[in-house]
């Protein structure tokens, strides 16, 4: 899977499962542009840009110093999102909702209209939105990011519709529980609005899958690579759990 001179994009860069694809894309020869809230040092062959993804001003600097780097786009990851409040949404004030839903939802909208533009133009490129097994399953004091994950998969669904026939394929990565840190403090917090012990949230996670797992960053990556490479060409408006294969959720 030679990404040799491929220009790709990233959002959320920084950390987690965004930095898991930025080094990744870099072993396979890509060029990489990031942006994140906090980019870091940008490793080599790399642009890390500071910017929200919910500002659109911001995500507009983003992108025009990405095609000054890298001349164009032929993989868009619009991997950014956050885990939002978790309560049950009798008990959940508005701003802490919309601020979900612009995290994860918004985010997506204005990466993947920038990157539609210049694919479309081209002829060609694949772009891979991530959601969660959260988006296929409800989950109860979780309702804003289960609302804005089920929304990543109508939008992946709505693009590879519009964007196919100009050459362009879109698709979804929906992780199960991903170790590191943003989960354990998705953890912490469900513990919290359940009165439970968060070991007993933790091991729920892992007992909730055929598998009896926790997946990786760069399982995800794994996938996501395949995705955008020239063996994954006939791929598209599909939502791919790498997940371990999820029966229940919390």
């Amino acid at each position: 899977m030679s990404f040799g001179g491929q220009r790709i994009v990233v959002t959320a860069g920084g950390s987690g499962i965004g930095a898991c694809l930025v080094r990744r894309y870099l072993a396979e020869g890509a060029r990489v542009a990031y942006c994140d809230l906090a980019p870091g040092s940008a490793p080599e062959g790399a642009l890390g840009v500071k910017a929200d993804v919910t500002n659109e001003a911001q995500m507009a600097a983003f992108f025009a110093e990405a095609e000054r780097f890298l001349g164009g786009v032929d993989v868009l990851c619009a991997n950014a999102g956050t885990g939002g409040p978790a309560a049950p949404l009798a008990d959940m004030d508005f701003e802490p909702w919309k601020a979900c839903i612009a995290a994860n939802l918004d985010g997506a909208f204005l990466a993947c209209r920038w990157a539609a533009q210049r694919m479309t133009a081209q002829g060609s490129g694949a772009i891979v939105l991530t959601s969660s097994t959260s988006g296929q399953w409800g989950v109860p004091t979780r309702a804003p990011y289960v609302a804005a994950k089920w929304g990543i998969l109508g939008l992946m669904k709505t693009l590879a519709m519009e964007l196919g026939p100009s050459g362009v394929r879109v698709n979804a990565i929906c992780p199960g529980a991903v170790e590191g840190d943003r989960m354990e403090r998705v953890i912490a917090m469900e513990a919290a609005a359940r009165g439970v012990p968060e070991e007993s949230v933790r091991a729920l996670y892992a007992q909730g899958t055929s598998l009896r797992t926790w997946v990786t960053a760069d399982d995800l990556a794994d996938t996501i690579l395949f995705l955008t490479s020239p063996k994954g060409a006939k791929i598209s408006g599909q939502a791919i759990a790498v997940d371990g294969h999820t029966e229940r959720m919390t």
